[in-house]
Parts: C-alpha cells; sequence; structure tokens
C-alpha cells in the first residue's frame, strides 16, 4: 500500500487535479465554475463520468479537496452521482443584515456570493438536480435541491455520495457515530486514530452505544490541521431529512455522509421539489473567527412568526439538581403496584415536586429576581415508567396528589413568577404527538407560558431513531405548534441543533449533548469538556447547560464519593462562555444561600446580548469570551480552562474610548484547584478603561467572571484616591 501523501504534496496534488479537471471538462462541459469570497474560495467540476465534484480553499491553502456529490436512491435505476451535463447555472451575490428575536449580537450581516448549478442525467429518463453553493468569508454552505419534474416524483434516498476530502491526518474533537444519543465525552486524536470499536465511557464504565458504523462520528466536527487551519463541518436547517454523521475513512482522511436510518434502512422519504439541509464547512486560520461565525444560522429561513414578542429569554431554578444527586425523586411512589388498602399509591416521601417545596422555589427566585422556576415530576406516569418501562405512560395534564396545580399557579403569580412545565415523553413521540393539543392547552389554561420536553429512551415508533427523518419532523411539528400556543421549548435528547432557532425562535434551547448533569451522577466530565462544547454541540446552537454548580463535593445519592470537574469560579464563567438563552440556576438554593456574594454574579448575568467578543480560544484547552448586555453599556466576561493552570491576558480594547468602568472580578482564589479545592474564590473590583490589560490566573479546572459597568463620577474619584 502506497503511504498517504502529506499536506504539502497533497497542496499539490490538489492544483495538478485542478488543472487536469480544467482540460478535461473545458472539452465537455465548459470551464469548471469558482467562486471565492476574501480568503474563502470554492471550484466545482464534472469529470469525465459526469460525477459532480466540488474542492474548497482557504488562502490558497486546500481544505477540501476534490470531493463527490449526489446519491444513491432506492429504485431501479438507482444512479443519481454519475452522467450528469450542466443545462445552465446562475450566479447571484447578497450582502444585508438582519436582527434575530434574540441571540449573541443585535445585528448579523448575512455577506455570501451564490452559484447555482443545473444538472441533467443524459440517460434515461434524464432526471434533474440542482447544486446551491453559498461562499462566506468564513467557509462554505451547499445543499442539494431536486427539481419538480415527471421523472423524480415521490423517491427515497438509499444514501447520500457526498463527501469531504481532507488534505491530511487532521486533529479532531470527536464523538461516537450513535444514532440516539449525543452525550459522549469528546476523544481528541487524529483522524487516522479514529475507531469506536476501541471507545469506553469512562465515566460509566461502560462500553459506547455506537452505530454499526465504527468509523463514523457526529457533526459538528472540529479538526485543526499542521498548519494551523481550523475546520468545522456540520449541517444547517435540517427539516424533513435524516441527521448527518461522517463515516472517516482513516487510509486516506476522507469523511462521507453517513445518514441516520429509519426502521427499515431507508435514509430519507422525499417529495420533488425537494431540498437538503445545507453542508456547512467552516475555516478559519483563527479558533476565535470559528466561534464568531453565523454562516450556519445565516443559512436557514427567516421566522414566519409575525409576533416574536412573547418570546422571553429568562434565567430560571429548578427542582431538578435534587433528582439529579439523589436528594428526591421524580416519581411520587416508587413503583406503580405501591398503592394502599383503598387503592392510593403510596408516596415515597422523597417526591421532589410536591407545593411545598416548589413554593420554597418560588420564593427562592422572587427573592433573587429569577423570572421562573422549572418544576419537574409533577405529573404522574414516573412509577410505571421506572419501575417497568412500560410505555405511553405520560398523559401530561394529571398533577401528583401532592402537586396542588390552582394553588400553586396563584402563588407563582402573587410572587412575579412564572411556573415552566415539563413534558418528559419517554421517548413515545407518538404519544406526545397525540396529546400535544390537550398539554399545550392545559398549560395556557395554567399560565404556563415555556416547556421542557424530554425524550429518554428508545424512539416509539419502533425502529425509529432520535436523530433519524421521522423524529427530525417531529422535532420541528413541535416547534411549529408550540409556536402557534405562543409556547416556547427547551428540548432534550432531541437531534442536535443546526440553527433552526432563527426559523422558530420560540425553540430557545436543547441539551442534546454531555451536560453538568454527569458530574452528579457519573465519574463526570473532564475540566477540558466545556472548552470543546463551543467548537462542537453549541456550533448550531444554544445549549441547556445547566451551570451554576456551587457545592462540588459530598452530594449523597448516586454518586457520595463523586464531585464536579470545575471550580466555582468557572461554573461562573459557564453563563457566558456556553450560550443559552435559558440558563438554569442549576445548583439548591441553600448552596447559592451559603455564597451570596458569588451569586451576586448568577443574578446579574443576562441571557440576550447586543454584542460578543471571543477573545481568546483553542478547543480543548481555553476559551475567554466577552458579551455586550442588550439594552445597557454592561460588559461580562467568561474565561475557562481545561485541567491545567493558565494565566490569560485581556485586551479591554472594546470598550469605549475615554469611558471608566467599575470591573467586578470573580476569580479562582490562589489555591483552587478542581480536585482539592474548587470552591475557593475571591472577588475583587476596580477600574477600568479600553488602555486596560488584565490578568486572569486560572486554576487547573478552573476559570473567571467579570462584570465590566460604566463608572459613576463618584465611583472614578473614590478609586483615584
Amino acid at each position: 500500500m502506497q503511504q498517504q501523501p502529506n499536506g504539502l504534496i497533497k497542496a499539490l496534488v490538489i492544483a495538478t487535479i485542478l488543472m487536469g479537471f480544467h482540460t478535461t471538462i473545458s472539452a465537455q462541459q465548459g470551464q469548471p465554475f469558482s467562486i471565492s469570497m476574501n480568503k474563502v474560495s470554492l471550484q466545482f467540476l464534472l469529470d469525465t463520468s459526469g460525477r459532480p465534484l466540488y474542492a474548497v480553499q482557504f488562502n490558497q491553502q486546500p481544505v477540501v479537496l476534490p470531493s463527490r456529490l449526489g446519491f444513491t436512491l432506492n429504485e431501479t435505476d438507482s444512479v443519481f452521482d454519475s452522467g450528469f451535463h450542466i443545462i445552465g447555472s446562475e450566479q447571484s451575490a447578497v450582502d444585508e443584515n438582519w436582527q434575530p428575536v434574540w441571540g449573541e449580537q443585535r445585528n448579523i450581516r448575512n455577506h455570501y456570493r451564490q452559484l447555482t448549478v443545473h444538472l441533467q442525467q443524459g440517460r434515461p429518463p434524464g432526471r434533474l438536480l440542482d447544486l446551491v453553493f453559498r461562499v462566506f468569508e468564513d467557509g462554505v454552505g451547499f445543499r442539494y435541491e431536486f427539481p419538480r419534474q415527471q421523472r423524480l416524483n415521490y423517491f427515497i434516498v438509499a444514501n447520500e455520495s457526498t463527501q469531504f476530502n481532507m488534505a491530511g491526518d487532521h486533529k479532531s474533537f470527536w464523538i461516537p457515530g450513535d444514532y440516539d444519543t449525543n452525550e459522549y465525552l469528546y476523544t481528541t486524536s487524529l483522524l487516522s486514530e479514529v475507531d469506536n470499536r476501541r471507545m469506553v465511557d469512562s465515566s460509566l464504565d461502560i462500553a459506547v452505544r455506537v452505530a454499526p458504523d465504527r468509523y463514523s462520528v457526529q457533526t459538528p466536527l472540529m479538526m485543526k490541521t499542521k498548519n494551523g487551519l481550523y475546520i468545522n463541518i456540520h449541517e444547517a436547517a435540517l427539516v424533513n431529512y435524516s441527521a448527518m454523521q461522517l463515516h472517516v475513512n482513516t487510509k486516506d482522511f476522507s469523511l462521507s455522509a453517513s445518514l441516520v436510518p429509519d426502521a427499515v434502512g431507508n435514509k430519507a422519504y422525499l417529495h420533488a421539489p425537494a431540498k437538503t439541509p445545507w453542508r456547512t464547512i467552516i475555516v478559519s486560520d483563527k479558533a476565535t473567527e470559528i466561534l464568531s461565525s453565523r454562516m450556519v444560522l445565516n443559512l436557514n429561513d427567516p421566522t414566519p412568526l409575525t409576533n416574536t414578542s412573547w418570546i422571553k429569554p429568562m434565567k430560571f431554578v429548578g427542582v431538578w439538581w435534587e433528582m439529579q444527586t439523589g436528594k428526591a425523586t421524580w416519581s411520587y411512589s416508587d413503583f406503580a403496584d405501591s398503592v394502599s388498602a383503598a387503592g392510593k399509591p403510596i408516596p415515597n416521601g422523597r417526591h421532589g415536586a410536591n407545593s411545598d417545596n416548589v413554593k420554597r422555589y418560588i420564593d427562592f427566585a422572587a427573592k433573587n429576581g429569577i423570572p421562573a422556576v422549572l418544576v419537574e415530576g409533577w405529573n404522574t406516569g414516573w412509577e410505571d415508567w421506572f419501575g417497568n418501562w412500560k410505555e405511553n405512560v405520560f398523559d401530561f395534564v394529571t398533577p401528583y396528589p401532592d402537586f396542588d396545580m390552582p394553588a400553586l399557579t396563584r402563588y407563582a403569580s402573587s410572587k412575579g413568577v412564572q411556573l415552566i412545565m415539563h413534558h418528559e415523553t419517554s421517548g413515545s413521540a407518538t404519544n406526545y404527538e397525540r396529546r400535544m393539543d390537550t398539554a399545550f392547552r392545559f398549560m395556557k389554561k395554567w399560565g404556563y407560558h415555556s416547556v421542557k420536553t424530554g425524550y429518554v429512551g428508545k424512539i416509539i415508533p419502533r425502529g425509529e431513531h432520535h436523530d433519524g427523518q421521522w423524529m427530525v419532523d417531529h422535532y420541528n411539528r413541535v416547534a411549529e405548534k408550540a409556536a402557534r400556543y405562543q409556547i416556547t421549548i427547551d428540548a432534550h435528547e432531541a437531534v442536535r441543533p443546526t440553527g433552526l432557532h432563527r426559523t422558530w425562535p420560540n425553540w430557545m434551547a436543547c441539551e442534546s449533548g454531555r451536560g453538568n448533569e454527569y458530574n452528579a451522577f457519573s465519574n463526570g466530565s473532564p475540566p477540558e469538556h466545556e472548552t470543546i462544547l463551543p467548537f462542537t454541540r453549541l456550533m448550531g446552537g444554544p445549549m441547556d447547560y445547566t451551570p451554576g454548580i456551587f457545592k462540588m463535593k459530598g452530594y449523597t445519592g448516586y454518586a457520595p464519593k463523586r464531585q464536579m470537574h470545575t471550580t466555582l469560579a468557572k461554573q461562573l464563567a459557564l453563563y457566558i462562555t456556553l450560550y443559552s438563552p435559558v440558563q438554569m440556576v442549576a445548583d439548591l438554593p441553600e448552596n447559592y444561600e451559603a455564597h451570596p456574594d458569588a451569586f451576586r454574579f448568577i443574578k446579574e448575568v443576562p441571557v440576550d446580548w447586543d454584542d460578543t467578543k471571543v477573545l481568546s480560544a483553542e478547543p480543548g484547552d481555553y476559551l475567554t469570551i466577552a458579551r455586550k448586555e442588550k439594552g445597557t453599556d454592561n460588559w461580562f466576561i467568561g474565561s475557562i480552562t481545561d485541567e491545567n493552570k493558565r494565566i490569560e491576558i485581556i485586551s479591554c480594547s472594546f470598550l469605549d474610548k475615554g469611558k471608566k468602568y467599575l470591573a467586578t472580578l470573580y476569580a479562582d482564589a490562589d489555591n483552587a484547584d478542581w480536585q482539592n479545592n474548587p470552591e475557593a474564590y475571591s472577588i475583587k473590583e476596580f477600574l477600568v478603561d479600553d488602555q486596560t490589560k488584565l490578568q486572569l490566573t486560572l486554576a487547573a479546572g478552573g476559570g473567571a467572571a467579570l462584570t465590566l459597568r460604566p463608572a459613576t463620577d463618584v465611583q472614578v474619584k473614590a478609586y483615584a484616591r
């Protein structure tokens, strides 16, 4: 076997290939197409067999070598990736600004050049296919469109032939290709070392449950080349299609689209006219620019909602961490057959969602200016599900005997606090769809405007997967129907986001990744985990990570010897570095009351922003982000590190020139360490301006959080003394 070419040789290879294709195609199809924006360029061409190919470069460096496009269909004439000729093309350009309902910045620029190529197969029946490419300053998006045609009406996709041929054996941050969960630790390895079969989830001490393809990984896939290019591959606008995973060829470093199948192995059912999601390639020579990209959002459609005033970003507390740490239970009874002689369920004495306990959380929220309280375990069905793993056990409208819906609604309203609904579907999407209108009407009756949904378990209908087309359609149906009822959604165990919060801004967040909860019921996640997530899971949209844990050790229940893998200061910084418009204040009220000075940051940190500056970043190592609060001149900064102690130097040049700001720094104490002294922190106040350079000392597994508010004349004079 020949040795694979290294980066330099592959750079020469791509140049030679493109030159050769120019010669071949000019005789058959005309000159290959090439469009570019700033440093990013794309080429499209057909080879001598009529196969569509594309390539991408950044600053004349190869990002994607010539790679195939097309499909295999599930029909007699299944070949739909060759034999094409070009019957037309158009180019256009767009440069516009738009304002999201909420987000990381008030204004987003959508600037790209578009190439549309119309293809037709030469052999009968002469089917049509359009390829649409958009080149941005930070990457490339492309998708397939199937025009209306007699030759292709209803059809089934057996496989998608899309390739991403990498130019080298890149350092990669990946999780295995599982059709039903994204909740894995990230592996950092070369592409040549990807092998799911060897993986073990050390937190749960079990072998990972992967798809049949042991070399498949999930998107977003983050890579770094030896030449210092950062490359992120994902998808945008996942609608009416199954999620794309990537098969890794460990010999030549090529990546191939691997769609999640349905119960009988098909990948997608389409009816022309139809279009696929966008395949996205974000690239830069700066890690900070990867995180600053809005390309995935820009590739989604604008919202059809004419009134979005009811969609409110917010923080919330919840009766949740008690269950995660074993202090309380979701269920009222331990088992469904635990009944008294009178036939009534016997309470287990540890049910978290009882009226008195919920009132305690309402009081805490009202006292601290937190708008809402999430209550999990309020409704019947948990003892059936947990005890016997039965199906269709939730009706979403029947409270447990100790949850007084009318009284709690009145009490929360009197305190100016909203209650957030919880719908655990137990994976039975058919049951949820059947009951959804009833559940949403019930919510509106009792004044609930937001719901957290859950999809724990195997999907019903049987054989469907969390990330398959059937469930992708389900999640979109839930978002659309919720919008009709003016209800916002926070979806857990759903497919990872692809920017659809632009289209459905009421779909405000997802979990869809390994959240903070794993530090409670498993061996946890290593300190590097939160420095990888922004480059992977969060590239498609906000994550409900549930930050803000203050008690790092000594939980009882599932894992009394386990602990958080961060410092307390890092938990504060996560409110900035892991973006979400709905942020949970996740710990128990008593743990916040033990640290009121540090809790001040959580009370003050916003969840909606006018501007965001990524100040420094390296996947797997560190991250520092500054954000400007919407409608004010206040800035907030979060800085985090991995398992290594680190000094971060921050330039405040983003501040208004000539203006003084009062900085409050929440930092790791000098002796802080995530393993041995995680709750040690210090708080300092001082003045800064646009000339200031801050030096932050981050403990191992630690972080820092800052507030920067315009200083008053009195404050300036006081600190001048």
